[in-house]
């Protein structure tokens, strides 16, 4: 009887998540020739092939995309009956912040399988905006936030970047009035960059709505009193980004880093930062293509 070896099948899921060898191997910090070997290790043992090597780009063969629900299963029982075990291990609690743009659609995600892993820790998740989530963090109320920004700050991790576009609904026409009527939080890290492109743009406008209530202000916008900005992968499906042709400025991209707290270690932390990681990762990479057979 022929065993399936856990690194390996952590290996080839990490080459289907992200698209390609060279960005799994960044992912799981091995190098390229050593995860290229646990691929090619597989497809020895099972005697077929999983990669579609014709192209540039891989592709999964038929045997490879049935592989990798098989494999995401076996991985994910193999950290249930780990995290179960040595739970004794692994408890307390953990504070996580994270600005409410980027909740979705990874964070979930990330939750789910860190309980699974780590049963008897306690996640308190904190959602605000990116400045007040470093003030708490400063302030010792918070172990480990995310924060979109412009740029990376000291002791932190730039995990991937999103563009920063501007959101209406469907068919909405608000964009086109002058002057263009803005929905933003008073404290939203979107709203100083918005007003600048706005101005070097001479595009004149006012506020809608002076709140810090998401709700609020996504209400306006949906429906179509006024223009916001969100990151592209943070859009809900009730609106849309405006296509360059709407005449608006481009907005640029944000990053999306993490910081720990100064002082805050351990395995606990260590095992959601790398989950927090591998999310935001696997979020950014293109899907992978299928063969069909």
């Amino acid at each position: 009887m022929r065993n399936l070896d856990m690194t390996t099948l952590r290996s080839f899921m990490a080459v289907a998540d992200h698209g390609g060898v060279t960005r799994a191997a960044g992912a799981l910090n091995l190098t390229q020739s050593a995860v290229s070997m646990q691929i090619k290790r597989l497809e020895e043992m099972l005697d077929i092939t999983l990669l579609d090597r014709a192209n540039r780009r891989v592709t999964l063969t038929a045997s490879g995309e049935q592989l990798l629900s098989y494999a995401r299963r076996i991985v994910a029982l193999n950290d249930e009956a780990v995290g179960r075990l040595t739970e004794d291990l692994f408890e307390g609690e953990v504070v996580l912040g994270v600005p409410h743009d980027v909740v979705y659609p990874v964070i979930p995600r990330v939750l789910k399988t860190f309980n699974s892993v780590c049963p008897r820790v306690k996640v308190q998740l904190r959602s605000s905006s990116t400045w007040k989530l470093h003030e708490e963090m400063r302030r010792g109320e918070v172990d480990i936030i995310l924060g979109t920004e412009a740029e990376l700050q000291p002791g932190g991790e730039t995990l991937t970047e999103m563009p920063l576009r501007w959101t209406s609904p469907r068919g909405g026409q608000a964009w086109k009035k002058r002057p263009i009527r803005l929905a933003f939080g008073q404290v939203c890290a979107f709203r100083p960059i918005a007003i600048k492109a706005l101005d070097g743009a001479g595009i004149d406008w006012e506020f809608a709505v002076e709140s810090e209530d998401d709700r609020a202000i996504e209400a306006l916008v949906s429906a179509d009193l006024a223009v916001g900005a969100m990151l592209e992968d943070s859009i809900p499906p009730y609106l849309e980004a405006l296509p360059p042709s709407c005449d608006l400025p481009d907005l640029g991209c944000q990053k999306i880093n993490l910081y720990r707290a100064p002082g805050s270690t351990g395995p606990v932390l260590d095992e959601l930062a790398a989950m927090l990681r591998q999310g935001f990762a696997c979020a950014a990479a293109p899907p992978v293509a299928i063969r069909e057979a």
